[in-house]
Order: C-alpha cells, then sequence, then structure tokens
C-alpha cells in the first residue's frame, strides 16, 4: 500500500509531496510493527526532503516529535509529525482514529522503553 506524505521543511514557503509504500496491510489491520514502519518513513521521508543524499535505510528513534491523528476532510485519518526540522502528514487512511493513536501511543512508549542514550 502506498500513500501520499506533505512536507513542510521549516523556513520553505511550500510544501512538496512524496509517497511511501511501507505496509501490504491496508491500516484497520496494520500490527504494531506496520505503524512503527509507517512512523519511521515519514521521517525518513522528512529527512529525504531536506536531505536529498540521505540513505532510505537511515537508522531513526521514535522520540523527539510531536503528532497527532486528525480526521480529514474528505474521510479517513491523517497522522501529523512536527519537529524542529519540519512537518510531514501522511494520509488519509481509512481506519478509526482512536485505533490508529493508540497503536502510535503504544510503538512510542514501547521503543522509549527500549532506547539507551549514552
Amino acid at each position: 500500500m502506498s500513500f501520499p506524505v506533505e512536507i513542510w521543511l521549516r523556513g520553505d514557503n511550500h510544501a512538496t509531496t512524496d509517497t511511501i509504500a511501507p505496509v501490504t496491510r491496508e491500516p484497520r489491520a496494520w500490527t504494531d510493527a506496520d505503524v512503527v514502519h509507517v512512523l519511521e518513513e515519514m521521517l525518513r521521508a522528512l529527512e529525504r526532503a531536506r536531505h536529498p543524499d540521505a540513505p532510505r535505510d537511515r537508522p531513526v528513534a521514535l522520540r523527539g516529535f510531536s503528532w497527532i491523528v486528525s480526521p480529514f476532510e474528505s474521510g479517513g485519518v491523517v497522522i501529523a509529525m512536527e519537529l524542529t526540522l519540519g512537518a510531514v502528514v501522511a494520509g488519509p487512511f481509512d481506519v478509526p482514529e482512536s485505533q490508529l493513536s493508540a497503536a502510535i501511543e503504544r510503538v512510542v512508549a514501547a521503543q522509549r522503553t527500549t532506547t539507551t542514550v549514552h
């Protein structure tokens, strides 16, 4: 399944669009691993917008950003993430807001407890 991401970099006056294809399941059937993959690909797309030569598989951590799952005007929900670098919005996805929000909360909390920073 591929989906669009809108990317806005701080200091730019316009947004760009990219497409990522991270999962094979439909959003209502996403596992926590699928949600992690979607979030990681969103972060990588934002990084590539600033640094086009960045490796496509660059390691990322699910911390240091604000996020929200929000209704989309024509149906479904979008995931919006904001970082110091800018913002990225993915979707819309056909999944209940509460289901996707709970999954994101779970995977972000799980990574927070397993990531060690020295």
